[in-house]
């Protein structure tokens, strides 16, 4: 088995995932991507510099495709994988009544099928790397709380937070932590897309007219290398992740008011 340590990351090939491969990449770390995007791929490993990178273009959503994508980055990496990061996601928002049932199901699938493939495919790799391996999930502030015109979204990011406090408990005793991420609105490519099919105005028009903060995507790297080498099971990123956790904790009755006004159109 190689000295070197080594990470796993889908949604490689731009924003959350980008910053963390060039970060671990920086320390070190062999480099391993995962993602529908060579070129966004190839990119983050131009990035990188050095050659301890390899890419492996696939579907999150594809259980077997998992299976060959972390066992041929073990035998580029020599043998090994400490950290595996579930980062894919896609973005949804907007009404309910306004999601599409492709939409739906799309962002159901990757965000949250996606995260329980990527689990079930690690163990082994990280098993054998123990104690000390960890499994990181990319969760959200919308799973601290239900975020009025991202109902659908939120209700995977909860679900991202369920499944790491159920595994960090289940694979506890064979040494393996896991831990999730939680940002706000990041710096990242997925604000500048539209939150459904049937909106033509950017997540990122959306979140400077509401007065929230965007978080610079390197805080996240950051963040990132801290989840893996603490105890902490969430770790809270941006302004905004933070004032959340804490009134839902201490003003649960002042925020359902503030999502319910947030949620009414002007005039209302």
């Amino acid at each position: 088995m190689s000295n070197r340590k080594a990470i796993f990351i889908t949604g490689g090939g731009s924003g959350i995932g980008r910053a963390v491969a060039l970060y671990f990449g920086a320390r070190d770390w062999f480099v391993g991507l995962g993602d529908v995007d060579q070129a966004g791929m190839d990119e983050t490993a131009k990035l990188i510099g050095h050659g301890f990178t390899y890419s492996h273009k696939f579907d999150v959503r594809d259980r077997a495709a998992w299976d060959d994508a972390l066992d041929a980055f073990s035998t580029a990496a020599g043998g090994r994988i400490d950290v595996v990061f579930n980062n894919a996601g896609v973005a949804l928002g907007g009404a309910l009544l306004d999601n599409s049932t492709g939409e739906i199901e799309r962002c159901l699938d990757i965000n949250l099928k996606g995260v329980l493939f990527g689990a079930q495919a690690a163990y082994p790799h990280l098993k054998k790397t123990a104690p000390g391996s960890c499994l990181l999930n990319t969760a959200s502030a919308a799973g601290v709380y239900g975020t009025p015109g991202a109902s659908v979204y939120s209700a995977t990011k909860f679900g991202v937070r369920a499944i790491t406090e159920s595994l960090d408990a289940e694979w506890a005793d064979d040494g393996i932590v896991v831990r999730s991420l939680m940002p706000s609105f990041i710096d990242t490519p997925l604000l500048d897309q539209a939150p459904n099919a049937q909106s033509n105005e950017g997540i990122r028009d959306r979140v400077i007219a509401s007065g929230l903060e965007i978080t610079p995507v390197e805080e996240v790297a950051k963040a990132a290398w801290e989840a893996v080498h603490s105890d902490r099971l969430h770790t809270l990123v941006g302004k905004s992740a933070k004032q959340m956790a804490f009134a839902a904790r201490w003003l649960p009755g002042r925020l359902r008011k503030q999502n319910r006004e947030s949620s009414r159109p002007l005039g209302k």
